[in-house]
């Protein structure tokens, strides 16, 4: 499945600096970034599928379980900076998947709370 070859590191600082996280080993959602003491803490990222480069998704939110409001990052890529995206330090949970999540699947997310299938869920 693709959901294993995605990786993910977050940084608190930017252009990928201070504290780092690793998700290595495929798809997670994480519900509360406190659970790693990283609530309202992320900076910077770097995001890829180590298969295909274009099969990749990121959402971060600004509440946990999914709510509040929202950035979406498709296929691999770098952000030095997430004050570029107007969502500097307001992370509060996420979800990572080895595929493009539409934005009908993001909205049903949000709505109900349930992340997607087959992947790793990580609650406080």
């Amino acid at each position: 499945m693709a959901n294993r070859d995605v990786r993910l590191a977050l940084w608190s600082g930017t252009n990928f600096t201070v504290r780092r996280i690793l998700f290595r080993r495929g798809g997670i959602a994480v519900r509360d970034l406190g659970a790693f003491r990283f609530n309202n803490a992320l900076s910077s990222f770097r995001l890829s599928n180590v298969v295909q480069r274009s099969q990749v998704t990121l959402v971060l939110f600004s509440g946990t379980n999914f709510q509040g409001s929202f950035r979406v990052f498709r296929g691999s890529q770098s952000v030095a900076n997430l004050g570029n995206f107007n969502f500097n330090n307001v992370t509060s949970s996420f979800i990572l998947v080895g595929r493009n999540l539409t934005n009908t699947e993001i909205s049903v997310i949000q709505r109900t709370g349930n992340p997607p299938r087959d992947i790793l869920v990580v609650r406080q």
